[in-house]
């Protein structure tokens, strides 16, 4: 067992001191004050969150969180395993709905639309708001219908062409078109990892959605193919909302402008990503942005 951080000397103990340490820190996050801090919330709202609660069965998994998602910004969840995030995430287009334990409280709205209202079809909801998942998943069909085959479903296309000119729209957006033109007959699959993920954004991009969620979309990508997207995030945040959960912190800090540290189910502290980095205000923030926990 490795030794770690004491925080009243600050230097390293052994490993009976360790389990000591661990437990008293996590004594003590029952007790800190699990308000949020922060800026939770933005002028120029695409979602608002209010109140959400998650419940697995009988296991509280998000208490109470409440936040905005700002228009053309990309927000970025941080936080350590099981905290909570991603639970979250998939709060903001249903996702969860295929979870039968699953049970969500409170109010998410896009714009004006309660997404949780009766009467909402989450077909074209998730249209809307799309997810790119952690791994890359394409379909076992062709590069060009794997990128047509929501655009078709969806009714967005009145002809071939029309059909033709998303498709090619949305490798350019997605930075795959030059890689692939040559070949869109050929498998998705058949791809590298990091063309795939890119050809999975442009599977999400292809049905026009207003907000992109993105679920580590990193983390099975070589660096080479995580510059890539990173750069790519930066360009689609012109035209769309961004909501990225990412364990990657150098990450978060290049790629987000407002940055949200979830632990154990609770939103501690949301702001600016270089205030959050730089000067966090909450105990938790600094404990994992440091490395002292998570």
């Amino acid at each position: 067992m490795s030794a770690t951080l004491n925080s009243a000397t600050h230097t390293f103990s052994g490993p009976e001191d360790m389990v000591w340490e661990e437990a008293r820190y996590k004594e003590k996050v029952k007790r800190e004050n699990r308000l949020t801090v922060g800026s939770q919330y933005v002028d120029d709202a695409r979602m608002t969150c209010r109140d959400v609660n998650v419940y697995y069965g009988e296991k509280h998994a998000i208490k109470d969180v409440s936040i905005d998602v700002g228009r053309n910004e990309v927000l970025a969840m941080i936080g350590p395993s099981g905290c909570g995030k991603s639970t979250f995430l998939r709060c903001l287009n249903r996702m969860n709905d295929t979870i039968d334990s699953c049970r969500v409280f409170g109010e998410i709205r896009l714009d004006d639309l309660d997404i949780y209202g009766k009467d909402v079809d989450v077909v074209p909801l998730r249209a809307q708001v799309g997810m790119v998942f952690q791994k890359p998943n394409p379909f076992p069909k062709s590069i060009y219908d794997n990128v047509a085959y929501g655009p078709k479903i969806h009714g967005l296309a009145a002809s071939r062409s029309e059909l033709d000119d998303i498709v090619v729209g949305s490798l350019k957006k997605a930075g795959l078109w030059k890689e692939v033109n040559d070949r869109l007959d050929q498998p998705g699959t058949g791809l590298s990892g990091g063309q795939q993920q890119r050809l999975c954004i442009a599977r999400a991009i292809a049905v026009r959605p207003e907000v992109i969620l993105m679920d580590e979309p990193c983390s099975a990508l070589d660096p080479i193919a995580t510059a890539t997207v990173e750069d790519l995030i930066a360009e689609l945040q012109e035209q769309y909302t961004i909501v990225i959960v990412t364990h990657n912190m150098q990450q978060a800090a290049r790629v987000s402008q407002r940055t949200a540290y979830f632990h154990l189910g609770d939103l501690i502290e949301v702001g600016s990503t270089d205030r959050v980095f730089t000067n966090p205000r909450h105990r938790l923030t600094e404990d994992y942005i440091t490395g002292r926990f998570g």
